[in-house]
């Protein structure tokens, strides 16, 4: 089941430390686009500054693993004061084995947060670490991520993913 997230929920924020610990994540790789912003933005979600803070102060350590260049990621994680990786190359492994290093977590203590199924919760699963699936900001008005969405929606029904909680 290496499209099925661990966890699905709307927004970042959903991501409560209570729920982290019954998960035993102590980690988290962050998407940037339609995760903490829209698609090239750098207005911040509603609440996400608390939510970092609240992370922070909870010992949840934090990095952006972006598929993005880093002209993109690097504005973006001095914003909100992260580390990042760039040209994350996602869904393959390789991105995320180096986001745990830096990290300094076990893969099965980290968990990757993002919006998408084919680059996110795949690569995520393929890595070994928990996958946190969310809900886009905004949808992309490309046709390749048109497409895109059609084909996560039939991995929906396929998967039965609901939101957590509500399964």
């Amino acid at each position: 089941m290496l499209l099925k997230p661990d966890i699905k929920l709307d927004r970042i924020t959903d991501i409560t430390y209570d729920l982290l610990t019954k998960f035993s994540i102590k980690a988290l790789l962050l998407d940037v686009d339609n995760t903490m912003s829209t698609h090239h933005g750098m207005v911040l979600t509603d609440g996400l500054t608390i939510w970092l803070d609240d992370m922070k102060k909870s010992g949840i350590k934090l990095c952006i693993l972006s598929n993005s260049k880093k002209k993109r990621v690097e504005p973006f994680a001095e914003k909100i004061g992260l580390d990042f990786i760039s040209l994350g190359l996602k869904p393959l492994p390789s991105g995320f084995v180096r986001g745990a290093k830096r990290l300094g977590e076990k893969r099965c203590n980290i968990a990757i947060v993002g919006d998408q199924i084919f680059t996110d919760t795949l690569g995520g699963n393929l890595s070994g670490l928990k996958t946190v699936l969310l809900t886009p900001i905004k949808p992309e008005s490309s046709l390749r991520f048109r497409f895109k969405r059609k084909l996560e929606k039939l991995v929906y029904k396929i998967y039965k993913i609901e939101r957590y909680g509500e399964e």
